[in-house]
This record gives C-alpha cells, sequence and structure tokens, in this order.
C-alpha cells in the first residue's frame, strides 16, 4: 500500500520567492513582483531588495549568482519529498526555508537525493554544499559537517490502531517489539541502549528494523512487520492523518537535538553567511509563515544557533 500523499500535502504550493517578498519587503512597503521558485528575484524586485538581505549579498558577494547542490533524502512530507503533481520537482518546508535563504544571498538551489545515511558523506565528498533535510543536529554528526539550527525537537511513537504492544515511549515498554527505524537516526542508538535495561527486568531486547526513508518504517507497521517508528513529531502525526483507521501515535518524547542545517566543516564565511540569511528570515516572520504552511507547530521554531565538534 502506498502512503497517500495528497493528504501528507494539504494545501497548495505556494512561491517561495513570493512569500521570501511579502515577509521581507511588505514590511517596509514596497511593491515587488511576484515570481516563480525558480525564476530568482525580478529586476524590481531587486532594486527594493530588504537592506539586511542586500547588505548580507555585499558582505558575501562570492555566492551571488552562484548555483550549489543541496543534498536532500526526499521521503519526508512534510519537510522534503517529490511534488506528487511534477516527480521532477519537490516540495516541503526544508525546500521552501532553502530557497528562502538562496532569495537572501543571491544563489539558487539544486538538489541530489540520497539516503539520509548518505548526506553527511555527500557533503565531506564535496558533492553537495549544503544539507537542508530534517537532520537533527547532534555533536557526535558535527565531526562531519557544522549545523545552524532552526527548529526544536520532538519525536512521536507511531503505532498500529490500538497500540497493541502498549508502548510509551524510548523505555521499557519497547523491550520485545520491533521498531522500525531509518538508518543513520538518533532514535537507533537511544533504543540499542535499552538492551540492558530489558534484561536486567528479564525481557528481550527491543528488535530493530532499519530502512532508508520514512515512506518504508510507515509500511513495515501498516504490514505487520513492526510494533512502532520513532521519529519526528509531523511525520508521525502526518502517517495518522494519512491512515487514521490504522495507525496512531501512543506519545510525544522530547529529544535533546535541534534540527540543523549542514555546511562544511570549517568554511566559517559559508557558515556565518547562511546562519545570517536565517536570522533575517526568522526576524521577518517568513519561517513561522512557511512552518504554518507545512502545518509545523510554532513552539518548534529554534533561534539560529551553532552546533560544532568539540
Amino acid at each position: 500500500m502506498a502512503l497517500n500523499l495528497d493528504t501528507y500535502f494539504g494545501g497548495r504550493r505556494m512561491s517561495v520567492a513570493a512569500r521570501l517578498r511579502s515577509a521581507l519587503f511588505g514590511g517596509l512597503g514596497l511593491v515587488v513582483a511576484a515570481g516563480g521558485m525558480n525564476a530568482g528575484l525580478s529586476q524590481q524586485a531587486e532594486a527594493a531588495a530588504p537592506a539586511a538581505c542586500a547588505a548580507l549579498q555585499a558582505k558575501y558577494p562570492a555566492l551571488k549568482g552562484k548555483t550549489l547542490v543541496n543534498a536532500i533524502n526526499p521521503h519526508t512530507p512534510g519537510y522534503e519529498t517529490i511534488d506528487p503533481n511534477d516527480p521532477t520537482k519537490y516540495i516541503g518546508f526544508d525546500i521552501d526555508l532553502g530557497e528562502a535563504i538562496g532569495e537572501c544571498l543571491g544563489f539558487k538551489l539544486t538538489y541530489k537525493a540520497v539516503t539520509f545515511a548518505s548526506l553527511l558523506t555527500t557533503l565531506q565528498a564535496g558533492q553537495a554544499d549544503i544539507v537542508i533535510s530534517d537532520i537533527y543536529a547532534t555533536k557526535d554528526r558535527a565531526k562531519a559537517a557544522d549545523f545552524i539550527t532552526y527548529l526544536k525537537v520532538y519525536d512521536g511513537v507511531l503505532v498500529a490502531k490500538g497500540n497493541p504492544k502498549k508502548i510509551t515511549g524510548i523505555d521499557t515498554s519497547l523491550c520485545g517489539a520491533v521498531a522500525a527505524e531509518n538508518t543513520g537516526y538518533v532514535e537507533v542508538p537511544l533504543i540499542q541502549a535499552l538492551e540492558a535495561e530489558c534484561k536486567a527486568a528479564g525481557k528481550p531486547a527491543p528488535e530493530i528494523l532499519l530502512f532508508d526513508n520514512n515512506a518504508n518504517c510507515i509500511q513495515a507497521i501498516l504490514a505487520g512487520r513492526a510494533d512502532t517508528y520513532i521519529n519526528d513529531v509531523n511525520t508521525v502525526d502526518g502517517a495518522v492523518k494519512a491512515y487514521p483507521d490504522k495507525l496512531e501515535k501512543a506519545t510525544a518524547v522530547t529529544l535533546p537535538y535541534s534540527v540543523g542545517i549542514a555546511v562544511p566543516r570549517n568554511n566559517i564565511e559559508f557558515r556565518d553567511a547562511v546562519m545570517a540569511a536565517l536570522t533575517e528570515i526568522q526576524k521577518s516572520g517568513l519561517q513561522v509563515e512557511m512552518m504554518k504552511k507545512w502545518n509545523l507547530p510554532a513552539e518548534q521554531l529554534e533561534t539560529p544557533k551553532l552546533v560544532l565538534a568539540d
């Protein structure tokens, strides 16, 4: 059974460029020309560019006019996935956010679709310039990339309708249960760490089935191969919305992480430019508007901070 993408992607597709202009220019009482997502800023919009983004383009001139590669794992509805109306394009909050950052700094983005586990190695290999793909910023991952955070992390616990295994979170209720998870996700070691506690209680350790994307994890529960899938609460809520008669959210858990944009380590100029643009996007209210568009709770917004390796 395939995921119902139309259910996941409720709401019409909107132009990032138009939203950026409305948020950044509208507050200044300026009139700008609307344009398509891939058209870039029009001449009229460029002439009316807000002082903040104009200043950033002047400060970081090497980025203006460039085309950069964003490595994504396009299987997280609401964040980044294939456009059901046009399989050559991607849509989602992270896609909109990346386009807005590019608009502010004067560069365009193309996309390289890879498995989640390959996101950072693709960046390290120089096959991508940036990663904006619902990736949690951790100290361990910061050994491979510098991170700029933009969202707080709340995980949901997806289970079959009725929660037959009575799972209550990343705790001993998972003893003997089968968890479907994405390869490389932070939830994997957290579940694995329960083994000793389960054994001490005389119970079997949790079993983990690893997949390369969210859709396969959800399908594992629908097929009866897994008991739970623990991941971003918005992804879990989307799955419940798509299959209300078959799935439910058992609970939500707070993880000590943030969602971050990954950039090459020690490329301080690029890192600072992205962080500055993100800050202006948040100040303008555009990030909040994009979060509303993609049904992300406003309380998940996080003021940008750096997560770097020790």
